[in-house]
C-alpha cells in the first residue's frame, strides 16, 4: 500500500513539473510574441499584409508573373 502511495505521489510531482514546463514555454512564447509585436511598424504590417493577398492571388492564377513580381 505505501508503494502505491508513493506512485501516485510520483505521478502527482510529475504532472506537476510538467505544468510548470508548459508556463514557462508559455511565458517565453508571449515575451517573443510582444518583442515582435513592439518591433513591427504599422506601415510594415500593412505592407505583409498586401503581399499575403498578393502571393494568394498568384497562386490562384488570378495575376500573372509580372504583377506579382512588380
Amino acid at each position: 500500500m505505501a508503494q502505491r502511495g508513493n506512485q501516485s505521489f510520483e505521478k502527482r510531482q510529475r504532472e506537476a513539473d510538467r505544468q510548470d514546463r508548459a508556463r514557462e514555454k508559455d511565458a517565453r512564447r508571449q515575451e517573443r510574441r510582444d518583442a515582435e509585436d513592439e518591433g513591427v511598424d504599422a506601415d510594415e504590417g500593412a505592407l505583409m499584409a498586401e503581399y499575403g493577398r498578393l502571393a494568394e492571388q498568384h497562386d490562384n492564377g488570378e495575376i500573372g508573373e509580372e504583377r506579382f513580381v512588380a
